[in-house]
């Protein structure tokens, strides 16, 4: 469910009709749903409940200070991938203690800017990753908290870039090899082993990965304890997958998920941490953006949009299908029209859909990206001198810009001219 609705013919976030947003800052544009944000923070609060837990949102998803202080207000930490998200975390409100810092590649310099703000846990990934953060930790006079992330070999049955639990992944370590590490941590002065953490991929559309993957930690876990270790957090990760498209069938809900959890590893007394980032901030935004153009091909007509691959990447990068929908309500009974959904990009790579049906449309008129909420705006880019977009948060009939547009001129002065081609 969101909060994105026809009220007397024109889509509304929340209260607001998109139409007012459109007028004040241009399109394209991102807008959020504080309600809807709320709503699936919520729902993730219930379905772990009464289990020990935190919901540290996977900020990768849509990093934006304000929707990432909507949600600390609510109670949620933060799951980080790079220092830049850490210090995002914290500039939102976010307490180091409620900071889980993920990836593969920590450098040591961004080991000692969380160590010494504060932080609740590393992930470590390697054994390689797990000697430097202890080098680095000795070096402050610290003892780093850790969950060393082991690799179930669990196919998530989700898109292969975003498939992240089978063995032939970058990420964690072998789970056959788990036993090893965790004795080789255990040596280290400088780390303090807190837990489990393992994370499978995202979009998931089933329920059966998951439990695959959390029986083996449960497993782990035993044999851990067995040898001494005192493994009281479980850091299960994120990835339940959202509808991008009205006629797909549903994933899993929230509920449904946490019945697994509780099946598999409710009974081993840990605190258990989540990093949902997809399925809280998917559906809580929409990208807006404007036609520019309706072009007769010989074959096909196109409607070119003043969004483009720059801005929402998913389409060119996974294939993705995202629900199109025109901001003023199609009357009913209006015929609908196939066209290729494109943007104005050099590239024939910047396409939204393929004969997608939509009612007639023309120069102006503004339709609305579906589900655009969770890796949009954070992937986009300023590809061919384009401007990144506003992004715009919602509360009730308020709406306030929350990243503004920048002008050319700024874009521009953030290159500068060598000394030597300077006259």
């Amino acid at each position: 469910m969101d909060h994105f609705l026809y009220r007397d013919g024109m889509l509304h976030a929340e209260d607001v009709p998109l139409s007012e947003i459109a007028a004040a800052v241009g399109t394209p544009f991102y807008v959020y749903s504080t309600a809807t944000l709320t709503r699936h923070y919520r729902l993730f609060e219930e379905a772990l409940s009464p289990l020990p837990h935190v919901i540290c949102f996977a900020m990768k998803a849509c990093g934006n200070l304000s929707v990432v202080r909507t949600l600390a207000n609510l109670g949620a930490g933060a799951d980080v991938v790079s220092v830049g998200e850490y210090l995002k975390a914290r500039a939102a409100g976010v307490p180091g203690d409620r900071i889980v810092f993920s990836g593969v590649g920590k450098t040591r310099e961004e080991m000692r800017t969380a160590l010494t703000g504060g932080i609740r846990q590393f992930n470590v990934e390697s054994e390689p990753e797990l000697a430097a953060l202890d080098e680095v930790a000795r070096s402050l006079g610290l003892r780093a908290p850790v969950a060393i992330r082991v690799n179930p070999d669990v196919d998530a049955r989700t898109h292969e870039k975003i498939a992240t639990g089978r063995k032939e992944n970058k990420f964690g370590i072998p789970i056959s090899r788990a036993v090893e590490v965790y004795a080789q941590a255990a040596a280290m002065k400088g780390i303090e082993v807190m837990g489990i953490d393992v994370h499978i991929g995202s979009q998931l559309t089933e329920l059966e990965p998951f439990e695959q993957a959390y029986l083996k930690v449960a497993e782990l876990t035993r044999a851990l304890r067995s040898q001494g270790h005192d493994i009281r957090r479980l850091d299960l990760g994120g990835g339940l997958g959202i509808p991008y498209e009205r006629s797909n069938s549903a994933p899993p809900l929230p509920t449904e998920y946490g019945e697994v959890v509780k099946r598999t590893v409710g009974d081993l007394g840990c605190e258990i941490e989540i990093e949902p980032g997809r399925l809280i901030a998917g559906n809580a935004g929409l990208l807006v953006s404007s036609v520019i153009y309706v072009k007769s091909g010989e074959e096909r007509d196109f409607l070119i949009l003043d969004a483009a691959m720059n801005d929402l990447m998913r389409p060119t990068l996974y294939g993705a299908r995202h629900e199109i929908v025109p901001v003023q309500e199609a009357v009913p009974g209006m015929e609908q029209r196939l066209y290729d959904v494109v943007g104005p990009v050099c590239e024939t790579g910047d396409t939204f859909a393929r004969q997608y049906p939509l009612p007639a449309l023309g120069p102006g008129d503004m339709v609305a990206f579906r589900s655009a909420g969770a890796y949009g705006a954070v992937m986009a880019s300023e590809y061919n001198a384009r401007p990144l977009v506003p992004e715009v948060l919602v509360n009730g009939d308020q709406f306030a810009v929350i990243r503004r547009r920048p002008s050319y001129d700024e874009m521009i002065n953030r290159d500068s001219i060598a000394p030597w081609l300077q006259s």
